[in-house]
């Protein structure tokens, strides 16, 4: 009887650890398959946050590009093309910087609410947004620099129009100033001479009553308009001629050419021309 009982106890006992090993091993396997859940989702949720701090260092990158684009252009702002890429790099940079402020934003509330215990990506994320905020004080100051260069611009652009004006004005007054110099000069060469028969001066009051150009009433288109310096003989196509004109003696002669007619040479212009600008000869 002993013996039985010892033998149906051995059966119970070898029967309950056999069950309890079977649970043991169930339960590892369940804990083990949460674990690696637990670590597979950590390793996402890493691989998130590298991939968009990645992201934003690239949109740094960038920016530094858009930036060294600027700088080269603005050598040269004159330029309308350099003018037009400051813009678009300019406008890029906005776009990036913001882009950036957001992934950033991201990835602060990410580590917020995240398992992952990494104080290095914390410091990482930390001095993305302290490069952030570098960045941003180094566009904002860029922009005040092209700002002040536009207003630098359009001031030289104003003075450059007020010395366009300017000479404009003064090529008018040099022009003005020019034609009132050769009308004085025209004036100051010019001189009138006519010669005809006596009834023919008569006729246009040139000579009246046996003087001269005494009143204004004679005819001064029937005169022949010359520029002194030019014109040193005058052919009378005459036999017969006599100065009615007052000349001074010495400044020209009256002599008759191979065909016996009268020509009057000037030897001294200034000094024939000096008493009247009218000429009168009374030819037959």
């Amino acid at each position: 009887m002993k013996k039985f009982f010892i033998l149906a106890l051995s059966v119970v006992t070898l029967a309950s650890c056999d069950q309890f090993g079977k649970q043991s091993s169930e339960e590892s396997a369940r804990e083990r398959d949460s674990l690696m859940q637990i670590i597979n989702q950590k390793d996402d949720e890493l691989n998130e946050i590298i991939g968009c701090v990645n992201e934003v260092q690239e949109g740094f990158r960038r920016i530094n590009e858009a930036e060294g684009r600027i700088t080269v252009a603005d050598g040269n702002t004159e330029s309308a093309s350099s003018r037009g890429i400051i813009q678009e790099n300019m406008q890029y940079i906005q776009q990036a910087m913001q882009q950036n402020r957001e992934l950033i934003a991201q990835l602060q509330e990410r580590m917020k609410k995240s398992t992952i215990n990494a104080k290095a990506l914390e410091r990482t994320i930390q001095n993305l947004q302290e490069q952030l905020e570098s960045q941003n004080q180094r566009i904002q100051e860029l922009e005040a620099s092209l700002a002040e260069k536009d207003i630098l611009i359009a001031e030289q652009g104003e003075q450059i129009d007020n010395l366009n004006e300017n000479v404009n004005n003064l090529t008018q007054e040099n022009r003005q100033k020019s034609e009132t110099v050769a009308a004085q000069d025209k004036d100051l060469h010019t001189a009138w001479f006519v010669f005809g028969t006596k009834a023919e001066l008569k006729e246009q009051k040139i000579l009246k009553d046996g003087d001269v150009l005494k009143t204004g009433e004679f005819n001064k288109d029937y005169f022949t308009e010359i520029d002194i310096r030019v014109v040193k003989e005058i052919k009378l196509y005459s036999k017969s001629a006599q100065l009615l004109t007052t000349h001074p003696a010495g400044s020209y002669t009256l002599q008759k050419d191979s065909k016996g007619e009268y020509v009057l040479r000037i030897v001294e212009a200034n000094k024939f021309w000096s008493v009247s600008k009218y000429l009168v000869i009374r030819v037959k």
